[in-house]
């Protein structure tokens, strides 16, 4: 959530910073703002609302008000104090001398806030971010740091409580910023006569592909001539360099409508590049494994812990790992994890899967599960970013940058780094002979092609939203890993057409859910293959007889050849063939489809930017 940008350089900073922003904007928010140094001065302007109400209010301010070639500049998603104009970020310091932006929470400001009102200073906002300008134009001002911009913002740091990302600007110090990360993301962009500051990548690329990724509870100096990173006692520290490997048009929508839809048909490639290395012609390879194939054989049980698609595709993983390597994995919501006070030690393993890899609620089942001995394996789409880091081992999936909210392409990438962590535990287990592993991985091998294939229904999918129109609610059925299908499936549709859907497995339907079938409700069913075990496939049939007989509108998906539900589906949408434990891989794209041209139906039309949501979720 939350996107920061910082500049410093030659130009002026004023459209680098709105810019900026507005390549972030995929990250959510409900209000923006950026703040502009000049000589001994800092202009501001800041509104609630999408970006085009700050560009009013520059407008409103005069551009020539918001000279200099310094600037920093936010897009708010709310936590504490609601989203108007007051609360949005930047925020300036009683002297008018400081100016703030912030990702993520303090924790302590409340007393911090308290001691600077009975010091008379007057607080205009409810965040808890406008603290930390005031407190610094103090330390500036007075005291032992008097003067001494670096030893001030070290000063406040300090003193600090929670996850932040914090950029300081000073009117006194018009060439410099200085910002500080702990545990949320911060991205340093090294350009020529130039530096940047980002939440993202996206933030700078279009200027720079050179960056710097900072540490945990890194601090850093930008002027247009270099960087330096500390530590927070200002103690020399390092980041690490890195190459950005893609380019400002993956930003783009390359003709698409939406982020989304151009994500949707990228899954091939990102299901492919995620596959890609970790098959070295007679084994499965992980990634940066620090586990070895000791620890792997003598894990007794797996806990997975995700949030949201990521937990989906964890649900998915489950089904496939213990039939793979025949041992118990527990499916978690990251955010009860560690409250719940789970049965861990050293021959647990922990799969964490995080998109951005700074998921706050997985983060902190990572270190809570860290603290218990078990070792913890990440999947994460982002490199470098802190879940890794402070796992024993990662699987990156390699979906590059996801635009849209909704999570489309990632979701998929997720689902085949997952059945690589299978492969690899059931062959360091023994669990599956080498010709078994291999038959496996060709078979996943055929997934992108039959990707490819399934996204010819796009024209089908579009023709059964314009039927349905404008519906109120619908339920989605699936029986084994069509279960977290159906779940995925009922999430994007809420996500995106704003409407009441439920996923439930099929089997329960008699234990309750029944009672929601009426007539011309809309129910999305999930099909296993009827090649694998017979008997879940007739099940599932007789749950759509049940659900037809009482007046539901069916919408199948089945794989190709599939006879036996044709008399009972009013839609019939076709996957190729492939073992029922892929299906994840498959059935899933049609469903993202769906719930896209629903909310289209529903009048939503912006799908990647849906209300109330924000891409990476850093606080708990």
């Amino acid at each position: 959530m939350c996107g920061i940008v910082g500049y410093v350089g030659n130009q002026q900073a004023l459209n680098i910073a709105v810019e900026a922003l507005r390549r972030m904007e995929y990250r959510g928010y409900d209000s923006s703002g950026v703040a502009v140094a000049g000589a001994g001065t800092i202009a501001m302007a800041k509104r609630a609302g999408k970006l085009a109400n700050l560009e009013d209010k520059i407008t409103e301010v005069g551009a020539d008000t918001l000279q200099g070639t310094t600037a920093i500049g936010h897009t708010r998603w709310a936590t504490h104090g609601r989203p108007t104009d007051e609360n949005a970020h930047p925020h300036m310091s009683f002297d008018g001398k400081v100016a703030i932006v912030h990702n993520g929470i303090i924790e302590n400001f409340a007393p911090l806030r308290d001691k600077l009102e009975r010091d008379g200073v007057e607080l205009k906002s409810e965040t808890d971010s406008e603290v930390a300008a005031h407190l610094l134009a103090q330390a500036y001002n007075e005291g032992d740091t008097q003067g001494d911009f670096r030893a001030s913002a070290l000063k406040v740091l300090n003193g600090l409580e929670g996850a932040f990302t914090l950029l300081f600007m000073h009117a006194d110090h018009p060439d410099q910023i200085i910002a500080a990360r702990r545990s949320t993301p911060l991205i340093v962009g090294v350009g020529e006569g130039e530096m940047f500051l980002g939440s993202d990548v996206a933030a700078f690329i279009e200027f720079t592909k050179q960056a710097v990724e900072l540490g945990q509870d890194s601090v850093v100096s930008i002027t247009a001539d270099g960087y330096e990173i500390m530590n927070f006692d200002g103690s020399p520290a390092e980041g690490t360099e890195f190459t950005i490997d893609w380019d400002l048009e993956a930003a783009e929508k390359g003709g698409f409508d939406s982020f989304m839809m151009k994500e949707i048909h990228e899954q091939p490639a990102a299901v492919r590049d995620t596959l890609a290395g970790h098959w070295d012609g007679e084994r499965v390879t992980l990634d940066e494994n620090t586990i070895s194939d000791t620890d792997l054989k003598s894990f007794n049980q797996v806990f997975v812990v995700a949030c949201g698609s990521a937990y989906h595709s964890g649900l998915a993983a489950k089904y496939a790992i213990e039939h793979w390597v025949r041992i118990p994995v527990q499916i978690e919501v990251a955010s009860e994890f560690r409250y719940r006070d789970p049965v861990l030690d050293e021959r647990t393993l922990v799969l964490a899967i995080s998109q951005s890899g700074e998921t706050a609620d997985t983060l902190e089942a990572v270190r809570h599960a860290k603290t218990q001995g078990a070792k913890v394996l990440a999947v994460c789409n982002t490199n470098g970013s802190q879940i890794p880091r402070e796992s024993d081992a990662v699987i990156y999936t390699h979906a590059g940058p996801e635009i849209g909210v909704a999570s489309t392409k990632a979701f998929l990438a997720q689902v085949a780094a997952n059945y690589i962590v299978g492969l690899g535990l059931a062959q360091a287990k023994g669990t599956k002979y080498p010709d078994e592993i291999r038959a496996i991985w060709e078979e996943l091998e055929w997934i992108p092609a039959k990707i490819e294939q399934v996204l010819q229904v796009r024209e089908q999918i579009g023709q059964i939203a314009q039927t349905l129109g404008q519906v109120k609610t619908m339920l989605f059925l699936g029986r084994g890993v069509g279960f977290p299908i159906a779940l995925e499936g009922a999430l994007k549709l809420k996500e995106l057409a704003y409407i009441h859907a439920e996923g439930f497995a099929a089997g329960e339907l008699k234990h309750g859910p029944i009672a929601l079938i009426e007539d011309d409700l809309p129910v999305v069913v999930i099909v296993p293959s009827p090649r694998g075990v017979s008997q879940l496939h007739s099940k599932i049939v007789s749950n759509i007889q049940e659900i037809r007989a009482r007046g539901a509108k069916t919408i199948v998906i089945a794989e190709e050849g599939d006879t036996a539900v044709e008399p009972y589906s009013n839609w019939l949408i076709r996957i190729p063939q492939t073992p029922t434990i892929m299906q994840p891989l498959l059935a899933t794209v049609p469903l993202q489809f769906l719930a896209a041209d629903i909310a289209l139906e529903c009048g939503n039309e912006d799908i990647d930017k849906p209300r109330n949501l924000a891409k990476s979720v850093t606080v708990e």
